[in-house]
């Protein structure tokens, strides 16, 4: 009697979006092999829903933004599939990349997660330091396997009930669109997590407000090897340590709001 062969595993690919036109389109031609493709958009308004809309392989789903976190955890809900692979919008994955995704998910030997090298892009040439060189997510696993922690509201945290593992082929990722783009990020980003300091009572500091971004730049420009990326390297060192500033500005800014909401509800 001839052996039963194993079902090809599904794949859904999920994907959160507020205004990515000039980088959506690369990463949805990108899953295509992918059974499914979900994208949760936060009511972007410069035509990245339409275009998701009228795309024929998509489902997209609206859902207002609260975080990252949480975002993430709703579009995991939406997966039909156990195997999960979840990019943010500016990344793509390359031919080979996605030989070696399928091949992983039909691997009966597989990991429960994997994580993902990803080489960086600086409009559409690569950034090869500035800090980057050793960056890897989580980017597939299984559903039933997998959660995102709710310990953190940016930069979210999987955390996977089993092994992970490496994939070779890197994840490309085209980070820095512009420099109003990039800056208007990192910014975003310093504000989250200084929402998220304020939630675990950490409190502003002034020396680590002058401190922190400072060694950012030195750590990624000097240490990191960002001087030999040129100019590219000193706007995304520059732009990544404005974000850390930012960290702070807000967190100074939330606890002065504390403060004051404080003392107007004082008998």
């Amino acid at each position: 009697m001839a052996g039963l062969s194993t079902p090809k595993q599904k794949i859904s690919a999920l994907i959160i979006t507020y205004n990515e036109m000039g980088y959506i389109e690369k990463c949805i031609d990108s899953v295509s092999f992918a059974d499914e493709i979900i994208v949760v958009d936060s009511y972007s308004t410069d035509g990245t829903f339409e275009y998701l809309k009228k795309h024929p392989k998509v489902n997209v789903i609206q859902n207002p933004f609260e975080n990252f976190t949480a975002q993430k955890s709703f579009t995991l809900k939406q997966a039909s599939n156990d195997w999960i692979l979840f990019l943010d919008a500016d990344e793509v994955v390359s031919e080979a990349l996605q030989k070696e995704i399928v091949d992983t998910v039909n691997n009966p030997n597989a990991c429960e997660a994997y994580w993902f090298y990803r080489k960086f892009m600086f409009q559409d040439s690569t950034l090869n330091f500035s800090g980057w060189q050793t960056d890897k997510n989580h980017r597939l696993f299984r559903k039933s396997k997998a959660h995102f922690t709710d310990r953190k509201i940016v930069h979210e945290t999987l955390e996977v009930d089993g092994a992970s593992c490496i994939l070779k082929e890197k994840l490309t990722h085209y980070c820095y669109k512009n420099y109003e783009d990039y800056k208007g990020k990192m910014l975003r980003y310093g504000q989250l997590k200084a929402k998220e300091d304020f939630y675990k009572e950490k409190h502003f500091n002034y020396i680590l407000m002058v401190v922190k971004p400072t060694w950012k730049f030195f750590n990624h420009y000097v240490l990191r090897l960002g001087i030999l990326d040129g100019k590219k390297g000193v706007t995304i060192c520059y732009l990544n340590a404005l974000g850390v500033l930012e960290r702070y500005r807000e967190l100074k800014r939330l606890e002065k709001k504390n403060e004051l909401a404080y003392y107007l509800v004082m008998p």
